[in-house]
């Protein structure tokens, strides 16, 4: 970022957009790994997927390294973990189909606010610091959830904290769809 301008980079090869590239690759490995009950594959690329959203933004951060690319590329690729993993886990009857619809609603709401937003001319609305938390919370129970239904000395301990983390993560992230689209109304209103 450029700290005189306050304006992102246009830099397209950095570290932390290599690793957001990294993290999209892994999106067909758990489309498949998924699909085929191969848990603890899925439960290694949800780990370094969470390793790598993490280390993306520290070393752009650390590195000067932020750019427009990453800014853009890094929440929709945690948007499409979180619907691959939620859609999987759905599919496999791991996590309940209204609990996903949910999740999956929330996101759908949140893009039609940028829509109606953008048809106007404006920026997104600021990401909400609860938002960013929600994501984590959810990211994390996923493979808490797969590490629960492995053979395992800690499985029963992995599921009860994978459920709170989805119950937790779940009810910020919907609590910030209504924050969101308070903010888009509100936005509109006053901009008209």
């Amino acid at each position: 970022m450029d700290e005189r301008s306050g304006e992102l980079s246009s830099r397209v090869l950095t570290v932390p957009n290599l690793l957001s590239f990294l993290r999209l690759a892994g999106i067909p490995v758990l489309c498949w790994a998924l699909a085929a009950h191969h848990d603890l594959l899925a439960l290694i690329v949800l780990v370094m997927s969470g390793i790598t959203d993490w280390a993306d933004g520290k070393l752009a951060r650390l590195l000067d390294q932020s750019s427009k690319l990453g800014a853009l590329l890094d929440p929709v690729v945690d948007r499409l973990y979180l619907v691959v993993v939620a859609v999987g886990f759905a599919a496999r009857d791991i996590v309940p189909w209204p609990i996903i619809a949910g999740l999956v609603a929330r996101d759908v709401a949140l893009a039609v606010s940028a829509a109606l937003l953008g048809r106007k001319g404006w920026e997104p609305l600021e990401v909400l610091y609860l938002g960013k938390a929600a994501t984590f919370a959810l990211m994390s129970a996923f493979p808490w959830l797969l590490l629960g239904r492995l053979d395992s000395p800690v499985a029963v301990l992995s599921s009860s904290l994978g459920w709170a983390l989805l119950g937790w993560g779940g009810a910020m992230y919907l609590w910030t769809a209504i924050l969101y689209w308070w903010q888009t109304v509100a936005t509109l209103r006053t901009r008209q």
